[in-house]
């Protein structure tokens, strides 16, 4: 079979065609219209100018998809797309696209969670088959969720962000040290210099002495349950920041923000690896699932190899091209429901912001 996916459910619009044979997938196009230069001139997504975007890059994508494909609309057998969550605006232009489609082309639609394309095209296009049960990760700006895929299209949320996303927190955190947008490869890319100016730092504080511990806080690390906050560490670094500021010359400061981007990283990577596989053990998980945006960060993807081989659990990771916002991860997730049947009319299809997966 093949599904043609579309996904906007943010700043990307994307579009994938998905071919689905003897039990394995293969990505036959995966196109991605990304609009991350437009909104690091605002420090941030502002929803109405990525409507705009989409409504613009839309058409043109799918049908750069198809032509990537060497198909066309006949040898299309399904059409998914993200219902939700993630900005209204941007998902209405993905959903009235699909829907009209569906309508046009008479092919069935189906609709899928953005969080559940995370989820299930973490196994890349390897097979479509796991064993059961997994604790997923999702991660990325806007959720921060440790969910139990008990089966599939069967999922319970048992630990979540109660603030802010982890993304989001490498965005502000970003911000606050002056590195730009998107927060999450800002900090991973200076965090590398840290190793080259942690004696020279550390010198210079303890010449002035200074009483300044670049340390911070692991947030509910040790807490029973599952769920996690960030919105305390962004706070940490921002009050370390500035008392850096206070002590050290321009020329120190710029060799400390190394030192501070590496402990926040560490920090939130320490507080998901640890709350996700404390999760896997208690459900007997056969495997642990990473995905979403910040699963691209190497250094997550090192801690995450190195906690699972020393747990004895299997680690799903999924390919670079599809940790961030995809049409492909949509296909693959659609494949489930279009074994379960679970397809929709297109005009009763609707966007939904607030759509949770569990």
């Amino acid at each position: 079979m093949k599904i043609l996916a579309i996904e906007s459910s943010c700043d990307e619009t994307a579009c994938a065609i998905v071919e689905v044979n003897k039990g394995c997938f293969k990505i036959l196009a995966n196109v991605i219209s990304s609009q991350v230069k437009v909104h690091a001139k605002f420090g941030g997504i502002i929803p109405e100018v990525a409507a705009r975007l989409h409504v613009e890059k839309i058409l043109p994508i799918i049908d750069k998809a198809i032509e990537q494909a060497n198909l066309n609309w006949k040898k299309i057998d399904y059409i998914a797309v993200t219902g939700g969550p993630g900005l209204v605006s941007s998902l209405m232009v993905g959903v009235e696209t699909a829907k009209t489609l569906a309508y046009v082309y008479n092919i069935p639609l189906v609709r899928v969670n953005h969080i559940e394309g995370h989820l299930l095209s973490a196994g890349g296009a390897k097979n479509t088959k796991q064993k059961f049960p997994l604790v997923g990760l999702v991660v990325s700006g806007g959720h921060t969720q440790i969910i139990l895929v008990e089966d599939y299209l069967k999922y319970k949320l048992i630990g979540e962000t109660r603030d802010d996303a982890a993304g989001e927190a490498f965005d502000k955190v970003a911000k606050i040290l002056g590195l730009g947008y998107p927060g999450g490869p800002a900090i991973s890319t200076r965090a590398e210099d840290a190793l080259k100016y942690k004696n020279q730092v550390t010198k210079k504080l303890q010449k002035i002495k200074s009483k300044i511990k670049i340390k911070l806080p692991r947030p509910m690390l040790d807490s029973e349950n599952f769920d996690m906050s960030f919105s305390g560490l962004k706070t940490a670094s921002r009050y370390l920041w500035e008392d850096l500021n206070k002590e050290l010359s321009a020329k120190d400061l710029e060799k400390a923000k190394a030192l501070v981007a590496e402990e926040f990283q560490k920090a939130v990577i320490e507080v998901l690896v640890t709350k996700t596989v404390r999760a896997a053990k208690k459900f007997n998980a056969k495997s642990i699932i990473l995905g979403g945006g910040v699963s691209a960060n190497s250094a997550l993807r090192k801690s995450f190899s190195d906690a699972t081989e020393l747990a004895g659990l299997n680690l799903l990771i999924p390919d670079f091209q599809l940790t961030g916002d995809n049409a492909a991860m949509i296909g693959m997730a659609a494949y489930y429901h279009i074994k379960a049947k679970n397809f929709v009319q297109p005009f009763n299809l609707k966007a939904d912001p607030q759509w949770e997966l569990v």
